[in-house]
């Protein structure tokens, strides 16, 4: 793989993290609550890019576990 190609797959495996990560907590949310299953299935993203927000809330932590 090039460099461009390795980038280009690191993006979009973060970009998918991100997203399923956002996809468990509502799915837990809206369990918790009592709303059916397909409530959860809210992903709003513009041009394949996730609002920023959601990066900021969504994904992983700068904190490790020793």
């Amino acid at each position: 793989m090039s460099t461009q190609d390795q980038a280009r797959a690191l993006m979009m495996r973060h970009h998918h993290l991100i997203k399923n990560r956002q996809q468990s907590l509502l799915a837990r949310s809206a369990a918790e609550v009592g709303l059916p299953p397909e409530a959860s299935q809210y992903w709003n993203h513009i041009q394949g890019k996730a609002h920023p927000s959601f990066a900021a809330s969504y994904d992983r932590s700068h904190a490790s576990l020793s």
